[in-house]
């Protein structure tokens, strides 16, 4: 991407550069994914097994690693100029139509399309005109193309094992057996996928504005939390009529106060210390394992915490808004109490991780709360619902309380040097509009 290339980047693909931030065209990217997330929800909402969970996790996933490539992409290159949007668009549309076949992605149903064909084709094709980029910007290169010829055959490899997953169940008699070897075969690709990502390191991940990439993050992290925010206005059945009922205004309280505590937890310091040890990580191999392990790899379990808590949330507030439910609601038992609880602690979790890798520094606060969270929740398992939501609410504002005041002085310096920086960025920004509009 030196000088030389600047003629051919011109003529359809421009290159990033290290002061870009993330464009309007990718915040419409980002639009698929709120439905994508939401159909991730109701897959498991229609199945409360184990099993389905687990099928939940894999499609997830799957989906996260469409989108992390979507913002590799976004790195390199300025999605929003030359033939890139147009790529965009096609490729969105791939989205779509996966996340439209989610709920047939394991086993087919009778009418329409195949559900697991057309699951895999959607991921090929996701991945195919992804990694299509990659080989335009590295062709002139090549080391770069010898590197690219290997990430190509991955989305090959991982769309054939999902293929062959789909046609699983009409091949294997017993159920069970083939229940698992579908699973086997959908972790297979995962690893493929993933794997080849660990193993691959700097080749994979190129971070041309470390700006840009944490930008994209926390604004996936703020589309997980908007799931929840909708789960808990749209409940599978607090649409269909039912009166406002006050265990139903209590239960949205309580929700927004969880949904508010980790919006904090991660956006208060958190997100903007890790982002400038990635801006202050120069070293492209260094980088790239940073982005890789932090941002990657560790917002993945971030945004799934996420979703968890999202799907026993809308659980809870159909439960809620029954007329015949009792005033503080039923028992959650321990699937949902599981997802619920454990949504939350894996988030804390993850959170703590990515402190740890980046700042070197371990947030005793929130492995603390990890650490309740799996204390109490057998016992509120056996709670009434509403109890159970209130009890995690105040555990998870604790926990943001105390980590907040835990870090001292550390807090105020990361938060007024992203500010100064914020504040020069509008300055410099003002100066060219003075001189060019």
């Amino acid at each position: 991407m030196g000088n030389g290339g600047g003629t051919r980047w011109s003529r359809g693909v421009r290159p990033g550069a290290p002061g870009s931030r993330t464009t309007r065209l990718e915040l419409f990217f980002d639009l698929v994914f709120v439905f994508a997330f939401l159909n991730v929800t109701s897959l498991t909402a229609s199945l409360p097994t184990p099993v389905n969970l687990f099928r939940c996790l894999l499609v997830l996933a799957l989906l996260w690693w469409c989108w992390t490539g979507f913002a590799m992409v976004g790195n390199l290159v300025r999605a929003d100029q030359g033939v890139l949007p147009v790529v965009g668009f096609v490729t969105v549309a791939a989205i779509f139509l996966l996340a439209l076949s989610m709920p047939g992605a394991f086993v087919d149903r009778p009418g329409g399309l195949n559900g697991p064909l057309v699951f895999a084709g959607c991921y090929f094709l996701v991945r195919a005109a992804q990694l299509a980029i990659f080989g335009w910007v590295a062709r002139s290169d090549p080391v770069r193309r010898r590197r690219w010829l290997l990430l190509a055959a991955l989305p090959v490899v991982a769309s054939a094992l999902l293929l062959a997953a789909g046609l699983v169940p009409q091949r294997v008699a017993d159920r069970p057996a083939a229940i698992a070897l579908q699973l086997a075969l959908w972790t297979a690709a995962l690893v493929v996928e993933y794997g080849a990502g660990m193993a691959l390191g700097g080749a994979y991940w190129q971070v041309v504005s470390a700006g840009h990439w944490a930008e994209r993050h926390a604004l996936i992290i703020l589309v997980a939390l908007g799931e929840s925010v909708i789960a808990l206005g749209i409940g599978p059945k607090f649409i269909s009529g039912l009166p406002l009922s006050g265990p139903v205004v209590v239960a949205a309280a309580l929700g927004i106060a969880v949904v508010a505590a980790l919006w904090w937890a991660y956006f208060d310091t958190l997100a903007f210390a890790v982002e400038q040890t990635l801006h202050h990580t120069r070293e492209p191999a260094p980088r790239a394992r940073l982005a890789r392990d932090v941002y990657t790899y560790l917002h993945l379990p971030m945004v799934a915490g996420i979703i968890f808590f999202a799907l026993g949330l809308k659980d809870l507030l159909a439960e809620a808004a029954e007329s015949d439910t009792p005033t503080w609601g039923v028992a959650l038992g321990g699937f949902w109490i599981t997802v619920l609880y454990g949504g939350v602690a894996l988030y804390l979790l993850s959170l703590a991780a990515c402190a740890r890798r980046a700042l070197r520094a371990v947030h005793w606060p929130l492995l603390a709360a990890v650490a309740v969270l799996a204390l109490v929740a057998p016992v509120a398992a056996r709670l009434p619902e509403l109890v159970a939501l209130a009890l995690l609410a105040v555990l998870s504002v604790a926990a943001t309380v105390a980590e907040t005041v835990s870090e001292d002085g550390r807090r105020r310096q990361v938060r007024q040097l992203a500010l100064e920086e914020e504040m020069d960025a509008e300055v410099e920004q003002s100066r060219w509009r003075q001189r060019h509009l």
